[in-house]
């Protein structure tokens, strides 16, 4: 028998858990509740949890830090649920380690829909092109079965999405990707993001490889189009 996924609830409503792990359960899943971050991340330290479904505003600190917290050592995938709707607050969660965002009120269906969606990407994005492969562009090497990336052979430390971005430009060395395949690659066709968001994480991931943003050597802007993986050409 197929062992459950385990999905981990983190918000102060009761009403609110108390749904979840009521459409959690009808979906096949087995839900884990906790109505504050501290319960939560004992529950996530204690238990093979596939997905978290988080609420921003928590008694104790906010699901911004135990996201950020989260990261640090995990790639789990995360869904935010939040009443902040205005853009930033939801670039914010992006950019923090979120792979996707849901407005209160919420559908409970769409909600699972999305839960399903997220765990399809992340087996999908867990060794972004082929299983195992190894590239390499100059001094950066991507190991995807390791999921580690290196420069000269010291290790470099990327969120989740700053690998994936990293990985799918190294896969398809010269080709330029648009604001819209990145989005897609790294957050799945159904999710509804922001270019900023792209350039966001794209300025962050060129600082920690040591690319020069001025006269990039690795990522490479091309203006109108997106991003590739190459040397900057001259402008003649």
């Amino acid at each position: 028998m197929k062992e459950k996924k385990i999905v981990l609830a983190v918000d102060d409503e009761p009403k609110i858990l108390e749904l979840l792990s009521s459409y959690l359960e009808k979906s096949g899943f087995t839900a884990l509740c906790a109505k504050n971050g501290r319960e939560g991340m004992a529950l996530f330290e204690q238990n093979p949890v596939s997905l978290i479904l988080l609420d921003l505003m928590l008694p104790d600190f906010s699901g911004e830090e135990l996201c950020k917290k989260l990261r640090e050592t995990s790639d789990v995938p995360i869904i935010m649920i939040t009443a902040k709707v205005d853009e930033a607050s939801i670039i914010r969660g992006l950019n923090i380690g979120a792979d996707d965002y849901v407005c209160k009120p919420f559908s409970p269906r769409q909600l699972m829909a999305r839960v399903q969606a997220a765990l399809r990407r992340s087996g999908a994005s867990s060794d972004s092109g082929k299983a195992g492969a190894v590239f390499s562009y100059k001094d950066l090497l991507i190991d995807t079965e390791k999921r580690i990336v290196s420069r000269n052979g010291e290790e470099i430390v990327l969120t989740k999405d700053e690998y994936n971005i990293l990985a799918l430009l190294m896969s398809r060395q010269a080709k330029i990707f648009t604001c819209e395949e990145i989005l897609t690659a790294v957050k799945g066709d159904d999710f509804d993001g922001f270019d900023r968001a792209v350039d966001t994480h794209i300025k962050k991931l060129r600082a920690k490889i040591g690319d020069d943003s001025k006269s990039p050597q690795y990522i490479v802007t091309v203006y109108g189009m997106g991003y590739r993986l190459g040397i900057q050409e001259s402008a003649e």
